[in-house]
């Protein structure tokens, strides 16, 4: 099979390369398989990504985009929301065992750190919107750092699904959100 020229065929690289990088790992993350899976030649895909990596972090970043900031006009119901969306992608999509092996692939390659630091700042920046919105309506403190809100409102998530592996708990979300920005 030939892909066909376009967006299309695009897309059925960047599908290919999640579908290899989730059943081979990164060790079977190679042009050739991403190819094979594809139905394209190594060269088209040469010609559009300059390296495995390169591909990896395009793949990456077209399928799993940020989440728009909502805005119903109270700070911890838009956090909720961000934060269910992110324990809906965290239990129903293969993005866990994904972003592991990018995280690994960047540990590996410094210009694929990079990009990866790049993926990471843009998909903080909805959860940076909600607290600047929050803070501007004055239901959080104008010295809450929110960076370091951003770490503190996701962190425990990240730690149940890939330290601990366990599942997250269903109030985990209003507990976190209890603790890091608590009523005023």
């Amino acid at each position: 099979m030939v892909v066909a020229r376009g967006d299309g065929a695009r897309q059925r690289v960047l599908a290919a390369a999640l579908e290899v990088l989730d059943e081979a790992g990164l060790p079977g993350f190679t042009m050739e398989a991403i190819a094979r899976r594809a139905g394209a030649s190594k060269a088209t895909l040469y010609r559009h990504w300059p390296s495995a990596g390169a591909l990896l972090v395009a793949a990456m970043d077209a399928t799993f985009q940020p989440f728009p900031a909502p805005d119903t006009g109270d700070v911890r119901t838009d956090v909720a929301e961000l934060l269910r969306a992110f324990v809906a992608l965290l239990a129903n999509t293969p993005f866990p065992r994904l972003l592991a092996a990018f995280i690994d692939a960047a540990e590996r390659d410094p210009a694929l750190a990079a990009l990866h630091a790049d993926l990471t700042r843009r998909r903080r920046e909805p959860l940076l919107a909600v607290l600047a919105r929050g803070r501007d309506r004055g239901e959080v403190p104008g010295t809450l750092d929110p960076e370091l809100a951003v770490d503190l409102l996701t962190g425990p998530f990240f730690y149940h699904r890939f330290i601990a592996h366990r599942p997250i708990p269903p109030t985990l979300v209003d507990d976190v959100i209890a603790r890091v920005l608590p009523a005023r």
